[in-house]
């Protein structure tokens, strides 16, 4: 698979690229600095410099002839507040422009409420989290509400706390977060980002998951 991963300076991205990579798969990377990325030539990865992801020739080369596009994109400390919806727009624009269909975009758990959440959760623990994460927390519903909307063949990816702990066995749910579920390492989010990609049945689904 030709892969486009967008946010693959980040902790989740760097594992993803690497992890992609290490199966065989075709990847490039859309980033600001390629010194920050942390991977050394590969046969396999194409880098793309863009200083924003407002570059829409950068973003629309970088997805040309791919099958697939992946954002881990995430809000650094007091850096853009909407980072993550304002990144979703520009790659479903680029994606529409070069035909590309399939688009997996991570969020979070936190600022979603539902069914796979215990009631002490969905009483206490979140909407104490949502008042501590406000700005984060609106960034990922709006990316929610604009993926949804993009016609592509979406899966949204819904961890909880990330962690950079090592990979071992987790659990995922279609569709609801997942009962218990307060963490996950970074590196098994970028294996479920893989196979949510192979899995057409993701297509049109969030996936929660955790531990």
């Amino acid at each position: 698979m030709r892969i486009t991963a967008f946010g693959a300076t980040g902790g989740t991205g760097q594992h993803l690229v690497r992890q992609a990579l290490d199966a065989g798969h075709h990847v490039t990377v859309v980033v600001r600095d390629p010194a920050r990325l942390g991977i050394a030539d590969h046969p396999r990865l194409g880098v793309v410099t863009a200083p924003t992801l407002a570059d829409d020739a950068a973003v629309a080369a970088a997805l040309d002839g791919q099958d697939a596009a992946v954002s881990t994109l995430g809000r650094r400390s007091g850096g853009d507040p909407s980072v993550c919806a304002d990144g979703a727009r520009a790659i479903i624009a680029a994606m529409r422009k070069t035909d590309v269909r399939r688009l997996v975009v991570v969020t979070a758990s936190g600022h979603v409420v539902d069914a796979g959440d215990g009631p002490v959760t969905r009483a206490a623990f979140k909407p104490l989290l949502g008042r501590f994460l406000r700005t984060n927390f609106a960034d990922f519903a709006r990316t929610d509400e604009i993926v949804r909307a993009s016609g592509l063949d979406w899966t949204i990816m819904r961890p909880p706390r990330l962690t950079n702990g090592r990979q071992r066995p987790f659990r995922t749910d279609l569709d609801r977060n997942v009962r218990g579920g307060i963490s996950i390492a970074r590196a098994d989010l970028a294996r479920a980002i893989l196979d949510a990609l192979a899995d057409p049945e993701t297509a049109g689904h969030t996936v929660g998951l955790g531990y």
